[in-house]
């Protein structure tokens, strides 16, 4: 095996303290169409200041018992549909086309005053539907527990909803609400999504809590397929699992674009707390013609409770008593031009069909159903990753059906800093980077400025053909805690 690594410089220091202050993203977003390294940023973003989504129209209030279908389908563009704070209305909703533009949008939200939510740009947390802690989860420091929010209840067992965009649905957003499903033992698919095909566009979720149940299976918050010009900000995500062996699912996230036929992009994923068992944010994994692009997921913190873990205290699994599958953080198998920044990323282990990685670069081509399929100009950086049995995961190579896809290129890496890795404790490799080069060949990554004192096995587990170089890998000014470096 040959592999080219262009190295300025390769630092193991053990003890030694970092050399950088690791910065939480900056507090605006970068100007569009830049590179960092090799990796150029996202060239469109997505607005979500309230400030520049005005509903100038009437404001309705619908109380509970009130038919909020009605109130959907009556609504003008400009319109803001009032929902009685701490109420529940139960239903598969549906939000139609109407014709609405960046002047007038259609706001549906709770009753409470703004000043009873949290401002805007703070992450709202459960403690504003009177709920003051949730088990195995970071605590709330709930200044008061009271219902602010309006609740949306999926009716019925299984399917997907609460919310359901029919096509063409554009210019909705979403604000102070709590959207969940009732505990039953049927799996639901997703709580939001696009009733296909078509696409719908200009959708925001702003301080809400969306949330499965404790035991039993839902797939997905935000099935993000077919849509455009998506925002999740300042939010609160929790308890999306799949049961090993005994589930009907496989596969749980926050949100995802699994593919598809329709354009996909731009997304703004900010400010949010977001928790699944599967990967906490997913693109790609299905048959797909399109590559989303111009993905920006910034401030948020991806987190898998400890009580997940068979074995730990206080473990929670599904209702038959079988954990919950888990994989990873955050994993691209289709994606283009994405920035990844001052994310915190906690807790991952093995043990199922992944190996406890943090992050993956993975692009592929699923069943040979997706030859287009890339992951491109990726930048991940100014991130904190904390208590996983390996770190990072950028693999080429073909799909269990033989394809290859398109491409796997231009990633800039840098600023990271990582703390305990737990290696085989966790199911895992305990490296920080595994790095394989198959079909398409890799080419193009920078990785600098990374803190991982931890390490308990090697730095780069590198595998490529004996024929082929990894051309313009850079790895420079680094700080980790291990001696080794594995050609596979």
């Amino acid at each position: 095996m040959r592999v080219l690594l262009m190295m300025h410089l390769l630092v193991i220091w053990l003890g030694a303290g970092p050399t950088f202050a690791l910065r939480q993203g900056s507090p605006q977003p970068p100007a569009p169409g830049r590179f960092d390294g090799p990796a150029e940023l996202p060239r469109s973003l997505v607005e979500s200041r309230l400030a520049n989504t005005p509903a100038p129209g009437r404001t309705r209030v619908i109380n509970e018992g009130d038919n909020l279908q009605e109130a959907i389908d009556s609504a003008n563009c400009g319109d803001t549909l009032k929902l009685h704070a701490g109420a529940t209305f139960r239903g598969d909703f549906q939000f139609p086309q109407k014709a609405c533009d960046q002047g007038h949008w259609i706001v549906v939200r709770t009753s409470s005053a703004d000043s009873e939510l949290p401002a805007e740009g703070k992450r709202i947390t459960p403690c504003y539907a009177a709920v003051a802690s949730l088990p195995g989860r970071p605590d709330f420091h709930c200044a008061s527990v009271r219902h602010v929010m309006a609740r949306l209840e999926l009716a019925g067992a299984g399917g997907s909803g609460p919310i359901r965009f029919l096509p063409g649905a554009n210019h909705y957003r979403f604000l102070g609400l709590e959207i969940t499903r009732p505990e039953s033992d049927a799996s639901i698919t997703a709580l939001a999504f696009l009733k296909g095909p078509g696409t719908a566009d200009h959708i925001i979720f702003d301080r809400v809590w969306m949330h499965g149940t404790a035991q039993d299976e839902t797939a997905r918050g935000i099935a993000l397929r077919g849509m455009t010009d998506v925002a999740v900000v300042d939010s609160f995500f929790s308890d999306f699992h799949c049961v090993a062996v005994t589930g009907t699912c496989t596969d749980a996230q926050t949100m995802g674009n699994a593919g598809g036929n329709e354009p996909g992009g731009p997304y703004k994923i900010l400010n949010n707390f977001l928790e699944a068992s599967g990967e906490n944010i997913l693109f790609g994994g299905g048959e797909a013609t399109r590559t989303p692009a111009d993905i920006e997921v910034r401030h948020n913190f991806l987190f898998k409770p400890m009580i997940w873990r068979p074995g730990e205290s206080g473990f929670v699994g599904g209702k038959s008593g079988r954990p919950f599958i888990v994989k990873n953080h955050f994993e691209l198998k289709n994606a283009q031009r994405v920035l990844f920044e001052g994310n915190v990323l906690e807790n991952v282990w093995g043990g199922f069909s992944q190996a406890g990685f943090s992050i993956l670069l993975t692009p592929k081509n699923q069943a040979n159903h997706c030859p287009l399929c890339q992951v491109t100009d990726v930048i991940i950086r100014y991130n904190r990753i904390n208590n996983v049995a390996s770190v990072l995961q950028l693999a080429n190579g073909r799909s269990d059906a033989g394809g290859a896809s398109q491409a796997g290129e231009r990633y800039s890496i840098h600023d990271l800093e990582v703390t305990n890795i737990r290696g085989q404790d966790y199911e895992g490799f305990g490296n920080f980077a595994l790095i394989i080069s198959g079909a398409p060949p890799l080419h193009d990554v920078s990785i600098e400025h990374v803190t991982a004192l931890s390490l308990p096995r090697a730095i780069l587990s590198i595998a490529s053909p004996p024929d082929r170089k990894i051309e313009n890998f850079v790895i420079a000014n680094n700080i980790f805690g291990s001696t080794f470096f594995r050609q596979i």
